[in-house]
């Protein structure tokens, strides 16, 4: 796996690109500031996301872990710098487009879930796709949530499921659309520890086996240990990247950053 840091950028037509191929989405020298007295929330932040790998952004409270999720999905605009999802710049695109882009290249699975109480299972998955009008078959929405193992749990409304089978619902909603990337934002943090890991297990063959480029926002060492690649945030700064991340070792860093900030 290409580290973060090795990385060799290449051009196809403006398209951002890596050794290993092109980039699912990228940010360049990103800043985004809000007014605060303590500085930007990101500040010249550059990473990639290469094509079917997964990406875990860890850091203390405040350093904005949620910001670059933001930023990197066209949820919101940064203040300096640029940003790339599937081979487009979108950092200055107008919201109609940008709106349309988001809905059919990024999927997201959040930690609230944002699942529709009056949808079943099986609607709640659709939603993406009849939200963006396209015609789609019952029998692909059988398949998506034969890939997360709640084909029985179809008809059912989300009331009714648990909070790990919410999730599992919620990454095949994600997954529909075959998007570009999918952001999770501590996707694991309401979960037992064995339900976490069947959560992370899912990510990680969705990886693996459908070639997704996942990106996980996440404070827990544990969660990185799934991932290619790991960054360390502090201050809106990159603080560390690894490949191959070790969550001991990432356990340590976050505890030194920790002290710091205490001292």
């Amino acid at each position: 796996m290409v580290g973060l840091s090795t990385q060799r950028v290449l051009t196809r037509r403006g398209e951002p690109t890596f050794e290993g191929g092109p980039a699912a989405g990228r940010l360049e020298s990103v800043s985004k500031h809000y007014g605060r007295r303590d500085g930007d929330a990101l500040d010249g932040v550059s990473i990639a996301f290469p094509r079917a790998t997964l990406t875990a952004v860890m850091g203390l409270s405040g350093s904005g872990k949620s910001t670059l999720l933001q930023c990197a999905s066209g949820l919101d605009r940064p203040s300096r710098g640029r940003v790339w999802l599937g081979g487009e710049e979108i950092t200055r695109m107008r919201r109609r487009r940008l709106a349309l882009l988001r809905r059919r290249k990024v999927g997201f699975v959040f930690q609230e879930l944002n699942l529709v109480p009056t949808l079943t299972v099986a609607e709640n998955i659709a939603l993406p796709l009849r939200l963006d009008g396209r015609p789609f078959d019952w029998d692909d929405i059988a398949g998506a949530a034969g890939q997360v193992g709640i084909t029985p749990l179809l008809g059912r409304l989300p009331d009714r499921l648990s909070g790990g089978q919410q999730q599992r619902v919620a990454i095949a909603r994600a997954l529909i659309t075959r998007p570009e990337v999918v952001f999770a934002d501590e996707p694991t943090a309401a979960l037992d520890p064995y339900t976490s890991e069947v959560v992370l297990d899912l990510l990680r063959r969705a990886v693996d086996e459908l070639g997704q480029t996942v990106v996980v926002v996440t404070h827990n060492p544990m969660v990185a240990g799934y991932a290619d690649q790991a960054v360390v945030l502090a201050h809106g700064r990159i603080a560390e990247t690894r490949t191959a991340p070790d969550p001991a070792e990432l356990g340590q860093i976050l505890r030194r950053l920790g002290e710091a900030e205490s001292r």
